[in-house]
This record gives C-alpha cells, structure tokens and sequence, in this order.
C-alpha cells in the first residue's frame, strides 16, 4: 500500500517542484519590475496595462489548442516545451529600448505560461481522485510559493542591479525545473490510449481539435468557473498592475520599492496559507458556496484599499490573498469534475477564461486612471466583485429550487 501511495505521490511532488520554480523566476521578471521598467521606457498608463497583461493574451487562444495537443500527444512534451521558453526569453529583454518592443515581447514570453499552466493543471487532476479541489489546492501553493518570495525579493534585487539584469536572472532560475520534469516517467504523462492510433494530419488534427473544443464548451462548469475567475482576475490584475506606482506615488518613505514588492508577498502568503484550507471546504460544502465567500472577501478588501493609510495596506493584501485562495481551488476543482474526458482541452478553455480577465483587468484600469485615479479603479472592481457575488446567489436560489422541486 505505501509503494502505491509513494509511487503516486512522485509525479505529483515533480511536477510540484517544477511549477515552484518557473512560477518563481517568471514572477521575479514581472512584478513589481514589469510595470516599472514599462514607466522607464516611457510608456503611458494604457500601454502600461497593456504591457503588464499583454503576456496572458497569448494564453487565451493557445490554451485550448495546447491542452487538447497534450491530450493527445502526452503532458511531458509540453511541459519541456514552455521550460524552454521560461528559460530562454528573458535572455531577450537586454535587447529591449523601447515600450513597443517590450509589448512585442511580453506577448511571446506569454507562450510560456499559456503552455505549461493548462497542461500541469490536467495532470495533477487526473492524479487526484476523490479531494479534487483539495489536491488543487496543494498544487497551488507551489504557484503561491513563486508569488510569495518573487515580488520581494525582484524589489530587492532591483536596488543592487538593473531591470535587464534581473530579467536574464530569471531565465538562469527557470533553468532549475529542468531537473524535475526530466524526472517525469514517460508513462505518467502520456498520451490516452484512445488517441494512440489516431491520424497525426494538420486537417485531421483540426478536426478533432474543433470537435474536442465543441464538447467542452457544452459543460455549464467551465463557462460558469471560467467567468468567475475572468471578473475575480479582472480587479486582482488591475491592482498589480498599478498599486507599485500609486504606493511610489503616494509614500514619501525611501522603502516605497520595498513596501510595494511586501505588498504582493504578503497578499500571496495569505492566498498559501488559505488555499488548501479553502479547497479542502469547497469539497465539503460545495463549489460555488465557497467561491461566493471568497468573491465577497475580496470586494470588501478593494473597497478598504482607498482608505488604508500607505504603510497599512498590508492588511488589503490580507484579504485579496484570502480571496485567491478561497475562489481558485473550488473553481478548479468545479472544472475538473466535468473534465473527466479531454482535461487538457477543458482546462485550456477554462484558462483562456482566466486569462482574458488577467488581459482586460489592467488596460480597463489604464482607461479609469486617465479620467480618474487608483482609488476609482478599486471602487469599480470592487463594484464589480458585489454584483459578481449577487449572481452567485441567484445561481444558487435557482439550484436549490430545481432540487427542491425534484423531490
């Protein structure tokens, strides 16, 4: 029984490894640097939003397609195949000088997350049996992990060495994950054996994508998780995005850089320490119940920002991070209970959901701040979240009248 679980549990803790570490070096490379090397270059604040989440746009039309590839091909190709861009595209930022070139090449470097986030995702699903949502949970911390140390410690950094340095650091880190992945047998992330005889042609390849997106598209839980996380991811990126410059703007203190960096730190440490919690509840008492908490937690975080004095924003990240870890594993784990055919191909749809509010959060909020200022920002997402958590109680009156009228 202990060889079982031990033989079970490796895969798992590879791949765990793996994501910690490119979710690391990929984050050091994006906040609070990105935002602030795009001022540098001179870049307004609508082509600031643009930069700071042009890198996921890529993920909505490449998800689908890599999730169903990985179905079909295995999970271990594709996971090498975004270690390599990880590894390789920061190396491309010492070439950059202007804020149309640093566009240009966030939209690539996009492809490596647009691969390896679907594709891990599937795979540590199919692991997980019963206590879905509380093995998505785990999984997360290691993207927690990454989220926690990067933004301090790229802030750290970013005194002692220039953003372009730091940039090609990450690519030397990334390089790390290498070690875990080729430790993944080939039999545990291969392909379906419903798919091992299959036509590998381009037209035959489109056809079955076309019909593999066609059936995911028909489940209810990936349109509905996927708009959730869309609007949840729509406020928390427009946070990212601009809270460095309004904390730089607003501090007269000499650690402004350093306040900014703690800030995502410590919004991600509260998303760790709640993620396997809040997935181990959502098994409990259900998915939209807790996602709906968690819509709530963070609306009342981003309406509390505005009146935060600087140095006590730490208690905003508080709640944001509470939130994440509230929301993302119960709509994972929402996801994947109608997954069970094609994973990859519903993860990538879902993702590409997530990605399009991580894409629309930061350039609405570059549109709000040349009317208005960050505090508007805040209130209209968090305006947002309220009528967010208002659907899910009619979602959940409309259930609950449906069984009772069952019985």
């Amino acid at each position: 029984m202990s060889r079982v679980r031990n033989s079970a549990l490796r895969p798992f803790a590879r791949i765990f490894a793996a994501d910690a570490i490119v979710r690391s070096a990929y984050q050091m490379g994006k906040t609070p640097v990105l935002p602030l090397f795009a001022a540098m270059l001179g870049a307004s604040d609508i082509l600031l939003g643009l930069v700071v989440s042009v890198s996921t746009l890529t993920g909505i039309i490449v998800k689908p397609i890599v999730g169903f590839l990985s179905d079909r091909q295995g999970r271990r190709l594709w996971l090498l195949i975004s270690a390599g861009l990880f590894i390789i595209m920061p190396f491309a930022y010492l070439l950059v000088s202007t804020p149309g070139e640093l566009f240009a090449l966030r939209l690539v470097h996009g492809l490596a997350t647009a691969i390896f986030g679907p594709v891990s995702l599937a795979l540590v699903a199919e692991m997980a049996g019963e206590g879905r949502a509380t093995r998505l949970g785990v999984f997360g911390l290691a993207r927690s992990v990454g989220y926690l140390l990067a933004p301090v410690s790229a802030a750290f950094l970013l005194t002692h060495m220039s953003p372009q340095l730091l940039f090609m650091l990450t690519g030397i880190i990334a390089a790390i994950a290498l070690v875990p992945l080729l430790a993944l047998e080939r039999g545990s992330t291969a392909r379906s054996s419903a798919h091992a005889g299959d036509d590998h042609s381009l037209r035959y390849l489109y056809v079955s994508f076309a019909a593999a997106l066609n059936s995911a598209s028909r489940r209810p839980a990936i349109w509905v998780a996927g708009s959730l996380e869309m609007m949840v991811n729509m406020a928390a990126y427009a946070v990212k995005a601009f809270l460095p410059l309004h904390i730089l703007a607003a501090s007269q203190s000499g650690h402004a850089l350093i306040l900014a960096g703690l800030f995502f730190s410590v919004q991600e440490g509260a998303h760790m320490l709640m993620r396997t919690p809040g997935g181990m509840v959502a098994d409990r008492y259900g998915r939209l119940t807790v996602i709906g908490v968690g819509v709530l937690v963070m609306a009342g975080g981003l309406f509390a920002l505005p009146w935060l004095q600087v140095d006590m924003v730490i208690l905003g990240a508080v709640a944001l991070g509470a939130a994440q870890g509230l929301v993302f594993p119960a709509s994972l784990a929402f996801v994947a209970d109608q997954s069970a055919q094609g994973m990859g191909t519903g993860m990538g749809l879902y993702g590409a959901m997530r990605n399009l509010g991580k894409v629309l959060g930061p350039v609405i909020g570059g549109i709000i701040m040349t009317v208005g200022s960050f505090d508007d920002v805040l209130v209209s997402a968090g305006s947002l979240l309220l009528g967010l958590a208002g659907l899910l109680v009619v979602i959940a009156t409309v259930r609950r009248t449906r069984r009772t009228v069952r019985l």
